[in-house]
């Protein structure tokens, strides 16, 4: 795996664990989390980047992958692994 994960999250988002909990499984052992609810500018950049306000908003490398449910829809899709690893 070779494409860096970035997780916008909160302390208490049960969706943020989940989406955690799947990357761990792909083999993803480094995941850069940003705090939204520690630094609300943050939260404004991620809105900026993403159009979202809901947590977790995941990135892998450049490609927005969207929320926990978007990141377990690419996984049944077979589509996060070659993301994973910069293939798609």
């Amino acid at each position: 795996m070779n494409q860096p994960v970035r997780m916008y999250t909160t302390e208490i988002c049960p969706y943020c664990v989940r989406a955690k909990r799947l990357l761990n499984a792909r083999g993803v052992s480094e995941i850069e989390e940003i705090r939204v609810d520690l630094d609300p500018e943050r939260r404004d950049e991620m809105m900026q980047k993403t159009g979202r306000r809901t947590v977790p908003q995941i990135f892998i490398g450049e490609t927005h992958v969207g929320g926990c449910d978007d990141l377990h829809a690419l996984d049944a899709a077979g589509k996060l692994l070659p993301l994973l690893a910069g293939e798609a």
